[in-house]
């Protein structure tokens, strides 16, 4: 298969972490080892970040108010509107505050754990390290999170953990962290430190002498294609879902800038990691062009539950408690509806696939409140989830405090990304990834709550300090249009975007990726197989030919374009999900959301082979034609001794 599909390169290793002192100690370690820049210097230094969402609205407030001069790009109209703003449920945090026996330590091993150990351990470890200084950091700007009677911070739980250490705002927590991030980005625009480009997109990364040192992108409301040049380059742009085409993701999210920036040399790391999400409102018709979530929270008082017997289509009020199967709850006792979104996507897909699904089309299963409504009373389940219930009701016409919720699971996050090290930076120096855009802490299966809390770790408190060891080398020479490398960058931006014009076939490009993501889903998304991958990756290149000979873009390339910016994303998308279902064929195991039915214990869970792969899967762009090369990270694990994952 090797010779086939790819070759193996060089192995890669991260050698920033200081693995001679115990894992507790490694973070401070780390700060302290680090080069610094002088206040005064920093002024002469200029750091570009792609993105406003958490991550990077959080890294450029944090690099503009440690006096670094930053250029801020955003596709939307506002910085508010990055897909942060969806996010439900809440934000993890070690603090204990229930005093129910959590710790750092155990925030450390739940994550590990939850990826089914194939995370770096030193970075999980600062993430939990770090995440009991998002809150205090949140609570100082004014984020409303939920507190108790006594007025202390509220608590729940979310999947794949017995303790409560999920704080949030309603069903509204990334709306308001978003909105914390956008007052300190806004404040640092009134001051000057940060330049801001809205409505622009960057389409390619410049790299002069083996560094990054800018960006092409092109303004979306004038169609000009321009060049931006600084000492770094942050990306925070989030994941790419959206090659599944239906998602809980946000139209405009896409994969174009960490795409671009891995065909000029950056390694792109387990990009078959992808997380089907439990709850999610069931696709309901054949042009729906995106999906909804409902918050992993919904789960500590809903109920999962399908009929036991098989075309049962009563009206769930009319089904009995005796003949009705909390299969969630049977199987998984000791965490019952809140195991992972891994295991709790694929169990409904099982009972679906059994022919006890419910709804129109059988695709769903029900959570209910029933229970809880009847236990806390009608008022404190509107307190906890009020929005959510009316989000659902708005969307399906259907009441949920009277009737159970219909879900099933969706395309939701994306664990792959960009390799990084332990200071976030790429292979590529000077290009530093944040957020989801990059791999680094949740190996093949995310936990409930844990992005928002990456974004901001990342954003407000490890790219910060990491940064600084490589910009006290500088600052670099001066690049500026003249160089050849942003000529070349420059140049082969306005060509494929002639090229994309000029084509004028007869498909549109919603079909294309409309066909890509079907594809995508039915063959490499809850469940994998050999030959499923194998007849993605015959189809997938002639979904490609076809592109580039038959699709067509109205409109001009000077101007407003929206169909443009999204033939230029799913031409990306195209070859990502080649990529993608090469490392998941070439990764003959199950391991969290990576499924493959060739490799399940007796009773359907995922099946690892750590002999043979615990390792992180670093890819290497090739051209087309060229077989990508992979280049492996060893993980040892010194402090969560690996397992087989169980949560019964």
């Amino acid at each position: 298969m090797a010779l086939e599909l790819f070759t193996v390169g060089e192995p890669i290793a991260d050698t920033k972490a200081p693995t001679d002192v115990p894992i507790g100690e490694r973070w401070s370690e780390r700060r302290f080892r680090a080069k610094l820049v002088n206040p005064a210097n920093r002024r002469k230094l200029t750091v570009i970040v792609v993105g406003t969402g958490l991550a990077g609205g959080a890294a450029a407030a944090t690099l503009g108010e440690a006096g670094y001069k930053v250029k801020s790009f955003w596709y939307q109209d506002s910085p508010r509107r990055a897909h942060s703003v969806a996010a439900q449920g809440g934000i993890n945090a070690a603090k204990n505050y229930r005093n129910d026996g959590d710790s750092v330590h155990r925030l450390f091993y739940d994550t590990v754990k939850g990826g089914d150990f194939r995370a770096r351990e030193n970075n999980v470890h600062r993430l939990a390290e770090v995440s009991t200084a998002i809150i205090d950091q949140c609570v100082a700007q004014g984020v409303p999170f939920a507190r108790e009677y006594g007025g202390l911070l509220d608590n729940r739980s979310f999947g794949g953990t017995q303790v409560s250490r999920t704080f949030y705002a309603r069903g509204q927590t990334g709306q308001q962290l978003l909105y914390g991030a956008y007052q300190a980005l806004e404040r640092q625009m009134a001051a000057g430190t940060v330049e801001q480009h809205a409505r622009t997109e960057m389409l390619d990364l410049i790299v002069v002498d083996g560094k990054a040192r800018g960006i092409v992108a092109r303004n979306l409301i004038t169609g000009e294609i321009s060049t931006h040049f600084a000492d770094a380059v942050v990306l925070a742009t989030g994941g790419y879902s959206n090659v599944f085409y239906l998602s809980t993701n946000a139209k405009g999210s896409n994969a174009t800038a960490i795409w671009r920036a891995h065909k000029r040399g950056a390694l792109f790391a387990n990009p078959c990691y992808t997380q089907i999400h439990p709850t999610c409102i069931p696709v309901h018709g054949e042009y729906q062009s995106k999906l909804t979530l409902m918050s992993e929270s919904l789960r500590n008082d809903g109920r999962v539950w399908v009929p036991k017997e098989r075309g049962d289509t009563r009206d769930p009020r009319q089904i009995p408690e005796a003949e009705r199967d909390y299969y969630l709850e049977r199987i998984y006792p000791s965490f019952g509806n809140l195991v992972p979104r891994d295991i709790a996507s694929r169990q409904a897909k099982n009972v679906c696939d059994e022919g006890r699904g419910v709804g129109p089309n059988g695709l769903g299963v029900y959570l209910d409140f029933a229970e809880a409504i009847g236990r806390l009373g009608r008022p404190a389940i509107e307190a906890k989830y009020g929005n959510l219930f009316d989000m659902y009701a708005q969307i399906t016409g259907e009441d949920p405090y009277e009737v159970p919720m219909r879900i099933y699971p969706a395309v939701h996050y994306t664990m792959g990304g960009l390799w990084v090290d332990y200071d976030l930076q790429s292979t590529i120096p000077g290009l530093f990834v944040i957020g989801e855009a990059n791999f680094s802490d949740h190996g093949a299966n995310r936990l409930g709550a844990s992005a928002l809390m990456q974004g901001l770790a990342d954003g407000y408190f490890v790219l910060p300090n990491t940064i600084n060891d490589y910009l006290a080398s500088g600052p670099f020479d001066k690049v500026d249009d003249t160089n050849p490398a942003a000529i070349e960058a420059l140049e082969g931006v306005r060509a494929q975007t002639e090229r994309l014009l000029s084509i004028n076939g007869n498909r549109t490009t919603a079909s294309f990726h409309r066909e890509l993501g079907r594809l995508m889903f039915d063959l490499c998304g809850m469940e994998r197989s050999e030959e499923s991958l194998r007849k993605a990756l015959d189809r997938i290149p002639e979904i490609r030919q076809e592109f580039w000979t038959n699709v067509r873009v109205p409109g001009e390339a000077g101007r407003f374009n929206q169909s443009l910016e999204h033939a230029g994303r799913v031409a990306d998308f195209i070859e990502l999900a080649e990529l993608m279902c090469v490392d998941a064929l070439h990764r003959n195991e199950s391991c969290g959301g990576h499924f493959r039915a060739e490799s399940q214990t007796p009773d359907g869970e995922a099946l690892r082979d750590d002999e043979n792969y615990a390792y992180v899967a670093a890819w290497e762009w090739t051209p087309e034609g060229v077989p990508p090369v992979l280049h492996k990270e060893d993980l040892e694990f010194e402090y969560v001794h690996l397992a087989q994952r169980s949560y019964k």
